[in-house]
C-alpha cells in the first residue's frame, strides 16, 4: 500500500488508478469494513488525526478531482462527503524519499512523465497535507 504524500498531479495512469484503489482499501480499514490491513503503517497518520474517517475521505477527494481533471471517471459515491478537516504533517525528508521512489517508478515505466517531472525540485504535497522540516518517516523502508 502506498498513500502518497506527494500531490496526485505527478502520478502517472497507473499510478493515479493505484492510488484510488490503495486509498478505499485504507478507507474501508479506518471504517472497520476489513480484516487485513489493520496494522498497515502508511495508515498511522490517518489513525493519528483526530477524525481519521474523514481524513482519509479528504484525502481521496483530492485524488477523485486529479482523475476528473485527467478525464477519468473514479467513483465519488465510494467516498462519504467531502469537508474541510485539519491537514495532515508531512516532512521534508518523506516527500524527498517519496520523490526519488516516483522518478524511479516513472523512469522505467512512463519515460515520457519522467522527462516531464525529472528536473522538479520542490514537488508540491497532497492537497491534505502540511509540509513541515524532518526526516523520512519511520515507517519507510528506504531501497538501499
Amino acid at each position: 500500500m502506498r498513500l502518497w504524500s506527494l500531490h496526485p498531479r505527478y502520478l502517472d495512469p497507473q499510478g493515479l488508478v493505484a492510488l484510488w484503489r490503495e486509498g478505499l482499501l485504507a478507507r474501508h480499514v479506518l471504517h472497520g469494513l476489513t480484516k487485513g490491513y489493520r496494522n498497515h503503517p502508511q495508515l498511522d497518520r490517518f489513525k493519528a488525526h483526530a477524525t481519521p474517517q474523514l481524513a482519509i475521505d479528504a484525502y481521496l477527494w483530492a485524488v477523485q478531482q486529479q482523475a476528473t481533471e485527467r478525464g477519468y471517471r473514479f467513483d465519488s459515491s465510494k467516498l462519504g462527503p467531502a469537508s474541510a478537516v485539519a491537514p495532515i504533517a508531512v516532512t521534508s525528508g518523506q516527500m524527498a524519499y517519496e520523490w526519488e521512489h516516483l522518478l524511479r517508478k516513472l523512469q522505467a515505466r512512463n519515460p515520457a512523465l519522467w522527462e516531464q517531472w525529472r528536473h522538479t525540485t520542490d514537488p508540491q504535497c497532497h492537497p491534505m497535507l502540511q509540509p513541515c522540516p524532518g526526516p523520512i518517516a519511520n515507517w519507510e523502508r528506504p531501497e538501499p
